[in-house]
């Protein structure tokens, strides 16, 4: 980090989950002004839980911003008590500051419309992506970090990668107990109106510690981390997991793979209403044709489909812009055999069962051990004792062992709303025989946990 970079006076933004942001060098303010990370204001933080929780409006810049404040003040609280001057093994190097600020503000910046479901469908990596931004000689961002030095850019795209040879910068972007999270889970529960997502952040940045493999966490705030991964684990279980959500996910990506289906067999109508998806449809598109894209396009694209010929279309795109998400019930080994039998039911009616119904897992782990022999293992969180010896989180934490490698969460199978309909509602009247056989299945205990 140079003088030159410092801004002669800090840039504040004003933020609701850090009441200050402060930006400090022109780097950091030039990537904010960037085209590329101004893009991120249009795309919602959370996807479709807005359509649950209605105040789940925060997008993704507001969120970047937050993890770049972290990992400022880790910063900062590093220098100040853990400079590599006083201990060359396990201090921290204010050398990496920069690096560490961009690649926290940037980590997000690969992120497409409706992410993960739009990731699923079109087969994009936004880890991947971000990569791509930050080394591209076309971008704006691959610019600004080229004036620190010529191999910044690599630099900070090696530590989302994860391959960057600081293991201490890396974790502080990407752990079980990182910047990223630490924001996303207040900044979420905020914005979702709830408490589940908070925890003593204060606490926790005040027993952080750098070592030389990584960081830490002093023994004496293991209740705080112990509070952190239970917010982590209600929240994913209360919001992120949130059946309705996932039900509107469930319609987003049957509406958008009848899309790839109707392009294929005639691709007039989207060339002339919806152009950006083009390449994605087509699965030929650049970097600069994912950079055109935010919620604001797939919305409008939507907008257009209604009036599609194709009635699956046309109602798959109403479902979603008006919010009539897809109903659903939990299954299990025992009770899966019934889902054939539910699926016929639901075609006697008229429901393309590939369009209109679906299997949707979400499972998480609330804390994972060590697995060096898994590629993608999880970092663990580690408690330094006032001797400097570290001891995993769970063999000190009853509450995190009861946790640790318990994968949670639920199978649904998802199907129209009017298959629950009365004698006063949709096809009931038509199709009474089935609508009622449809509805003793799911009460008679066989499935069971209607939402």
């Amino acid at each position: 980090m140079t003088i030159e970079n410092k801004l002669p006076m800090e840039k504040v933004f004003r933020d609701p989950i850090h009441n200050y942001i402060q930006v400090e060098h022109q780097t950091i303010l030039d990537l904010i002004n960037s085209k590329e990370f101004q893009r991120l204001r249009r795309i919602k933080q959370l996807g479709t839980t807005s359509f649950t929780f209605h105040a789940a409006e925060h997008s993704r810049f507001g969120h970047s911003l937050g993890v770049y404040e972290l990992a400022r003040r880790i910063c900062h609280y590093f220098d100040r008590h853990f400079p590599i001057k006083d201990d060359p093994i396990d201090g921290w190097d204010d050398n990496e500051r920069l690096v560490t600020l961009c690649a926290a503000l940037l980590h997000d910046v690969g992120h497409g419309p409706y992410s993960h479901t739009f990731e699923g469908i079109f087969d994009t990596n936004h880890e991947a992506i971000t990569v791509e931004i930050i080394k591209s000689d076309t971008t704006e961002i691959n610019e600004i970090l080229s004036r620190v030095s010529s191999d910044f850019p690599d630099k900070v795209a090696s530590v989302i990668s994860k391959d960057y040879p600081n293991k201490q910068v890396v974790q502080l972007i990407s752990s079980q107990i990182d910047a990223d999270r630490m924001d996303y889970l207040l900044r979420d529960a905020y914005y979702t109106g709830t408490e589940y997502g908070t925890f003593d952040l204060t606490r926790i940045l005040r027993v952080i510690r750098p070592y030389k493999d990584g960081i830490a966490f002093h023994a004496t705030g293991m209740h705080a981390v112990e509070d952190y991964i239970v917010s982590r684990y209600q929240m994913y279980m209360q919001i992120y997991f949130h059946p309705v959500s996932r039900g509107m996910e469930v319609i987003l990506d049957h509406l958008l793979n009848r899309g790839k289906v109707l392009y294929a067999e005639d691709s007039e109508f989207f060339e002339n209403h919806s152009p950006l998806l083009i390449p994605f449809l087509k699965n030929d598109y650049s970097l600069q044709d994912y950079l055109k894209l935010d919620d604001g396009v797939l919305n409008t694209a939507f907008l257009s489909w209604m009036d599609h010929p194709d009635t699956t279309l046309s109602d798959l795109a109403k479902r979603f812009l008006h919010r009539h998400p897809f109903k659903s019930v939990t299954f299990n080994e025992k009770t899966e055999e019934k889902i054939d039998t539910l699926k016929e039911l639901i075609e006697s009616v008229g429901y393309d069962a590939k369009n209109y119904t679906a299997i949707n897992s979400s499972y998480d782990l609330p804390y994972d051990f060590y697995h060096p022999a898994e590629n993608k293992h999880r970092t663990q969180i580690e408690l330094m004792e006032g001797d400097g010896t570290l001891v995993e989180l769970s063999k000190a934490s009853d509450l995190v062992a009861a946790l640790a490698g318990q994968t949670k969460g639920d199978q649904r199978f998802y199907f129209p709303k009017e298959m629950l309909a009365t004698k006063d509602e949709g096809p009931y009247t038509l199709f009474e025989e089935q609508i009622i056989t449809f509805n003793n299945m799911l009460h008679n205990g066989a499935i069971k946990e209607i939402n």
